[in-house]
């Protein structure tokens, strides 16, 4: 009689254990499908061009040049779900201001090939074959990157470590995987579904992109980066909320600026085209890498 009860409570535990398992697998799945998007023709003298990465995907891409041949640059890198048309208004304006400016769309993404998507473990190849390209074009000029959420971890975690740029302004970004999903289900359910649904997720990594979830932290990559870096996140972002930006912060080893944004959540940060954002991202960039119209 007690195997019999035992069997009864075993077999529907193990069952409801399983369907756990498979919806998360199904939900993680979802979350790294990639999805095509149209994104607005370059208007002259912007470009249109496509650049080839290290692992053979095809990336869409729109130069726009900078004052004067040799100009200092900026690599812009978009977040999940978002392309390079989201960095448009931005690229622009840099370029206004005589910096050349390279946008791409990531794998899985806009106008490029459309492969499974890492939260920055395999964009990283996306981010390094965008910066190579640049800073050819550029004849070996400075390269800043602005990293957005997704855009900044690609600029940090990829497999051959930080992409080696002149500066890093890096927004509304993520300082490891496990707190990126734990705050993402929470800010849409509540507390208590997170810490039970993360793992199931985070650890997916292991089999879908053969690395342990710690591996997938650019708070801890930030740290192996020496040039200046620019922190932006938000006080009000739930998906990254403050002491996560002030971390990656603290972690930074080489000059170092912050700021914390003190209206909106997530969308809001990764989407700043302010005049305070824009003063404060150029002043950052002639410090760094240097006034585009000098000699």
């Amino acid at each position: 009689m007690n195997k019999v009860r035992r069997r009864a409570i075993l077999i529907p535990l193990l069952i409801v254990v399983l369907l756990g398992l498979w919806m998360s697998w199904a939900a993680g799945s979802i979350m790294m499908r990639g999805h095509a998007s149209a994104v607005a023709p370059a208007r002259p003298p912007a470009r249109d061009l496509t650049i080839r990465t290290s692992d053979g995907l095809t990336l869409a891409a729109t130069y726009r040049p900078g004052s004067r041949a040799g100009a200092p640059a900026v690599l812009l890198l978009h977040g999940v779900d978002a392309s390079r048309g989201a960095l448009a208004a931005n690229a622009e304006w840099l370029s206004k201001q005589g910096y050349a400016t390279l946008t791409i769309d990531f794998r899985g993404h806009g106008g490029s090939s459309m492969a499974q998507r890492s939260f920055g473990l395999n964009e990283g190849e996306d981010a390094r074959a965008a910066f190579d390209w640049l800073k050819r074009a550029q004849r070996s000029a400075p390269v800043a990157i602005i990293g957005i959420s997704l855009g900044g971890a690609a600029s940090l975690i990829g497999e051959r470590g930080p992409v080696p740029a002149d500066a890093l302004i890096l927004q509304a970004v993520y300082p490891d995987i496990r707190h990126a999903i734990h705050n993402r289900i929470a800010s849409r359910l509540t507390a208590l579904p997170a810490y039970l649904l993360e793992p199931l997720l985070s650890y997916q990594s292991r089999l879908r992109f053969g690395v342990w979830p710690d591996r997938m932290s650019p708070r801890d990559a930030v740290a192996r980066y020496s040039g200046p870096v620019m922190v932006i996140g938000g006080i009000e972002d739930r998906s990254t909320p403050p002491e996560e930006t002030r971390s990656i912060y603290a972690a930074a080893t080489g000059k170092r600026a912050l700021w914390l944004v003190p209206h909106g959540d997530h969308p809001v940060v990764c989407g700043l085209e302010t005049g305070e954002y824009r003063r404060r991202v150029l002043a950052f960039l002639r410090a760094a890498i240097g006034e585009p119209t000098g000699g």
